[in-house]
């Protein structure tokens, strides 16, 4: 077998980057459980009429063909695509489940998901997604969307990693602007300010002229309501002071100076009111977010979500949610590139007990179990080398202690200082800041 080439946009992590990702994802978990949210999954398949309804993501969906032997490929009710993002799932499986769910429902989500988009740093074409979501049947209280950057904002302080800062907008501020101005179609022009980042004011401009009708005058003031930002609820005065009157408008800002104080109070310093953020996908309604990790702002979001309305419904029943997904892979590709997470050793193992003799491995393996009994990851040496080259093989692997059982006694030694003592595999405990890799 010749050797495999590598498929760009799939990553493969090494086992340290591996723990550190299972770290990172228990401490997201905790969180998440902390503000009562239910661990749910979805399959990985949806019907591919269903995964084109919403979004310009849709562009990006993988299919799936039902048999390798297909040679015509997927058609009608077999036509399946892989989930590229797990919102849409997760309405289908309230519209599914609604007659079992308690409302409102309350869900964590961690699963990989799919996108046929062009690998770049930071950017993958399979990837981990840890979302949030609270979903009501009607009505879903505003005070909902002011909870999300709360348990974000946990969530990431939790981890080893820079700094967030959550940019916060609202839809309805966009879409009754652009109405009071006077242009017939806002989510046209939503689309182009969301690509303000990526191709700059002029272009967004010539967009906004092209795709929603805007003359330049209309470009100015759109282009004007993106620039306002603020960490605070001052936002709100700057946008009363462009003059433009409209009911959804005015809903809107309340519901954005709610968020930013909530999030002022809980932790300040952690959201920003930034008029710029628009969010692409077709389904958001109210308050949007993204998230930069300072020192990584020009790789963009590594968290996001907003409040939905029309996702999830079924005759004159609906179900509007709000939800917030960490990218995990985003996140973890971009530090690991940039060498910014290293962990103690890249095994689980704090002990090795090392073996005299192959004839009496057995009281090796006697002082893992009671090691292991007692919570201390422990394996036993492959071989019955000289303890020398067992020893060597404990520093290979970043292992700090090996333990020498013995017919009179028994001993451990800590190889990084060299110290030895005895030791009684029943009693005996490393610190605890050996007892797990650290992630530093």
């Amino acid at each position: 077998m010749s050797k495999p080439t590598p498929i760009s946009g799939f990553p493969e992590w090494t086992t340290s980057q591996r723990m550190i990702e299972q770290f990172v994802l228990d401490r997201i978990r905790h969180t998440f459980e902390l503000y009562g949210f239910a661990p749910l999954e979805t399959r990985s398949v949806e019907p591919l009429d269903q995964l084109l309804r919403k979004g310009e993501t849709s562009k990006e969906v993988y299919l799936l063909r039902r048999l390798q032997a297909d040679a015509d490929g997927p058609a009608g009710d077999d036509a399946l695509g892989l989930h590229f993002d797990l919102t849409v799932p997760f309405a289908r499986y309230v519209l599914e489940n609604a007659g079992k769910l308690q409302f409102p429902f309350r869900r964590y989500q961690i699963q990989k998901v799919w996108r046929g988009e062009r690998p770049q740093e930071g950017r993958y074409r399979e990837f981990l997604q840890a979302d949030i979501d609270i979903v009501d049947r009607d009505t879903l209280p505003a005070h909902y969307e002011a909870e999300m950057p709360l348990v974000i904002g946990d969530a990431l302080r939790s981890l080893p990693i820079p700094p967030v800062l959550i940019q916060v907008n609202n839809r309805k501020i966009c879409e009754g602007f652009y109405r009071g101005i006077g242009l017939t179609d806002p989510e046209a022009a939503l689309r182009a300010v969301d690509k303000l980042d990526k191709i700059g004011p002029a272009k967004v401009a010539d967009l906004l002229a092209e795709t929603a009708g805007a003359s330049a005058a209309q470009a100015d003031a759109c282009l004007a309501l993106a620039g306002i930002s603020a960490p605070d609820a001052s936002f709100a005065d700057a946008v009363h002071a462009l003059g433009v009157r409209d009911p959804l408008l005015d809903e809107g800002v309340a519901e954005l100076v709610a968020v930013v104080e909530t999030a002022a109070a809980h932790a300040p310093g952690l959201c920003v009111a930034d008029l710029r953020i628009a969010r692409g996908l077709d389904y958001y309604t109210g308050t949007v977010y993204e998230t930069q990790l300072v020192g990584y702002e020009r790789f963009g979001s590594i968290c996001s979500g907003g409040r939905y309305d029309n996702l999830a419904s079924a005759g004159s029943v609906s179900y509007p949610g709000v939800g917030i997904s960490i990218g995990v892979t985003r996140l973890l590709g971009l530090l690991f590139g940039a060498e910014a997470l290293s962990i103690s050793r890249s095994v689980p193992t704090c002990v090795l007990v090392a073996v005299a003799a192959e004839e009496e491995r057995a009281a090796s393996n006697a002082v893992a179990e009671a090691l292991r009994s007692r919570g201390v990851p422990t394996e036993v040496s492959p071989s019955a080398a000289k303890f020398g080259k067992q020893i060597r093989y404990a520093e290979r692997r970043g292992i700090p202690y090996v333990w020498f059982p013995g017919g009179e006694g028994h001993q451990v030694k800590d190889i990084r200082s060299g110290e030895q003592v005895d030791a009684l595999a029943d009693r005996w405990s490393p610190p605890p800041a050996d007892l797990t890799p650290v992630i530093g």
